[in-house]
């Protein structure tokens, strides 16, 4: 996580988990970034009939993917926020006091992980073990620079604006931020 909104994942267990990942990083809602935000688990065991209507423009795309329960659990060091551990399910359901804790503790496992792994890397490069498999949007990065340039804005505006664009035509932001690299998409 960057601030509030989704940085990238570090990685995903099947094609569902990675496009979910994706609609999360496209359009800045969903379990990861709740529970991110708000430090605490947040579980919604249907989607399709949610006792606490949120996720406005995830859910849709959620479902599509045949997706109806979804369990967010925050990743914590001892002060920091480091990001969130999804779990989704194809049908309603609600995790069981087992296997909450269990999803508790490897929360905590998979976040000592990852700070012992960063410690143990050369100073200012990302572990190697942290960036083999990981998806941090370094062509979304690219493209916002780009558009920052083309538009006279800041990069965090152009963010929002590739963001923007993405949501508006119901397409991942790497996608339009493919096409802003390789010049097919320019915006004005």
């Amino acid at each position: 996580m960057s601030g509030d909104l989704p940085a990238g994942s570090l990685c995903s267990s099947d094609g569902v988990s990675n496009l979910m990942e994706q609609w999360q990083y496209t359009l800045g809602e969903g379990p990861c970034v709740d529970a991110y935000r708000l430090d605490q688990v947040v579980a919604e065991p249907d989607l399709a009939e949610p006792t606490t209507p949120r996720w406005f423009a995830f859910t849709p795309r959620a479902l599509d993917l045949g997706v109806r329960a979804v369990f967010g659990f925050p990743l914590r060091g001892s002060t920091a926020r480091l990001g969130a551990i999804n779990l989704y399910l194809d049908r309603p359901a609600v995790l069981s006091t087992d296997q909450f804790a269990d999803a508790l503790v490897f929360a905590e496992v998979i976040a000592h992980w990852v700070i012992d792994t960063q410690a143990a890397a050369t100073q200012g490069c990302l572990a190697e073990e942290l960036d083999a498999d990981s998806d941090f949007h370094f062509a979304v990065q690219n493209a916002a620079g780009m558009v920052s340039v083309q538009l006279g804005i800041s990069v965090a505006d152009a963010l929002v604006r590739i963001r923007a664009h993405a949501f508006s035509e119901t397409r991942l932001v790497r996608e339009v931020a493919d096409d802003v690299v390789a010049k097919k998409l320019r915006f004005s």
